[in-house]
C-alpha cells in the first residue's frame, strides 16, 4: 500500500495551522507545504495577531462562523496555557476599545461569551484616553505573536517531517502527475487567480511597529485606530483600503496612523518606530472551507479550499484548519491509504 501524500498550499498562518493538523490526523501521510513566501514575506507576518474577530466575519452560516471562532480559542487558549507558549509567541492581553460613535461598535457578538472578561467600561475608565469617548469596552483575549509563531509552527511542522517546497503555484496543473492523493488551499489572496475567485479582494494594510516597553494594555478607538502591545514590540494601525493591490509603505498613512494612535495614548509621541509593513488581507464573504474534485489533465484531483480570512486569519485560522481537516477525510473516505 503506497503511502498518503497531502500537499498544503500556502505558508501563512492558515497554510502552518492546516498542515499542523494534518500531521496530527494522518500521522504516517507525508505532508508538504508548498509557497513562494515564507515566515518574513508572508501576510500573516505582518498581523498584530490579537485574537478579536470582526463582527463581520462569517462562513457560510452562523452556527458554522461561531464554531470556527469557539474552536480558534480553544486552540490558541491551549498551547497559552503549555510549555510551548512563549516559543509559539502566545500569551494573554487585555485592553480597551472605545467609541465616540456607537455602542455596537465595542460589542463583539463573537467573543462576548467566550473569551475570560468582556465588560462594559466604567465611566472613570472612558477618561483613560484623550477624547470624547462615550462608549467602551473592556476585555481580555490571547495575542499571538506571528513574528514567533511562524517559525515556531514552521519548526515543528519540519520536526513532524513534514516538508517544505519553494514554488510559485499559478495554476493547479503545476500540481501535475498525480503527486498528491488530496490538496488542501489554503493560498490567501493567491487563490483569486488559482480559483479564478472573484469574490476574493484584497484589503491593504499598514502597520507601523514602535519600541514603547512601558505599554502594556491594548486600545482601539474610532477610525480603524489601534495599539497593540506585542512580544517586543507595539503595533499601531491602521487602515483598510478595499481592493488596493498596493504593497509599498505610504507616507500619508503612516502620518495618520501616528496622528490617530498618539491622540488615544500620548505617550507614543516619544516611541521610535522600528519598523512599517504593508500586506494585503484575503477577504472574501463568506470565508471559503469546501472540497471540490478538479480534472487536470485528465486526472481527477481533490481538493479542499480553506482561504478568504481577511484580517482575522490569526484570529481564526485553528477552527477553519480543523474544519478543513474534516473535509480531507471525507474526501478520503474509502482510500486504501488511509
Amino acid at each position: 500500500m503506497s503511502e498518503l501524500r497531502i500537499g498544503v498550499l500556502g505558508a501563512g498562518v492558515v497554510g502552518l495551522t492546516t498542515a499542523l493538523q494534518l500531521q496530527e490526523t494522518f500521522r504516517q501521510a507525508k505532508v508538504d507545504v508548498i509557497a513562494d513566501k515564507f515566515n518574513t514575506d508572508t501576510t500573516s507576518y505582518v498581523a498584530a495577531g490579537i485574537f478579536r474577530p470582526g463582527t463581520s466575519f462569517c462562513g457560510p452560516d452562523d452556527a458554522t462562523t461561531s464554531k470556527w471562532v469557539n474552536d480558534s480559542y480553544s486552540y490558541w487558549d491551549e498551547l497559552r496555557g503549555g510549555r510551548e507558549a512563549a516559543n509559539a509567541g502566545i500569551t494573554h492581553l487585555s485592553g480597551y476599545i472605545f467609541s465616540s460613535k456607537s455602542a455596537n461598535i465595542v460589542r463583539n457578538h463573537l467573543i462576548e461569551h467566550l473569551v475570560p472578561l468582556y465588560r462594559r467600561a466604567t465611566e472613570a475608565e472612558l477618561r483613560i484616553c484623550p477624547g470624547d469617548w462615550k462608549y467602551g469596552s473592556f476585555f481580555t483575549t490571547i495575542l499571538t505573536e506571528t513574528a514567533r509563531f511562524l517559525p515556531w509552527a514552521t519548526e515543528r511542522f519540519k520536526q513532524n517531517a513534514g516538508r517544505l517546497v519553494k514554488k510559485e503555484i499559478a495554476s493547479f496543473r503545476d500540481l501535475h502527475g498525480g503527486a498528491y492523493d488530496v490538496v488542501v488551499n489554503c493560498a490567501g489572496l493567491g487563490a483569486k487567480q488559482l480559483c479564478n475567485d472573484h469574490k476574493l479582494v484584497p484589503i491593504r494594510g499598514q502597520v507601523i511597529k514602535v519600541k514603547a516597553n512601558w505599554l502594556k494594555t491594548f486600545f482601539y478607538g474610532d477610525y480603524d485606530t489601534y495599539v497593540i502591545p506585542g512580544f517586543n514590540s507595539v503595533t499601531l494601525g491602521g487602515c483598510r483600503n478595499y481592493d488596493s493591490y498596493d504593497t509599498t509603505v505610504s507616507k500619508y498613512d503612516s502620518l495618520a496612523i501616528r496622528e490617530r494612535c498618539e491622540a488615544l495614548v500620548p505617550s507614543l509621541k516619544t516611541a521610535p518606530a522600528v519598523a512599517e509593513y504593508v500586506g494585503l488581507r484575503p477577504h472574501r464573504d463568506p470565508v471559503r472551507v469546501e472540497r471540490e474534485t478538479l480534472r487536470c489533465e485528465g486526472q481527477s484531483m481533490k481538493v479542499v479550499h480553506n482561504y478568504g480570512h481577511g484580517g482575522y486569519g490569526v484570529t481564526t485560522a485553528p477552527g477553519t484548519a480543523k474544519h478543513a481537516v474534516r473535509l480531507v477525510v471525507e474526501a478520503l473516505s474509502g482510500s486504501s491509504k488511509l
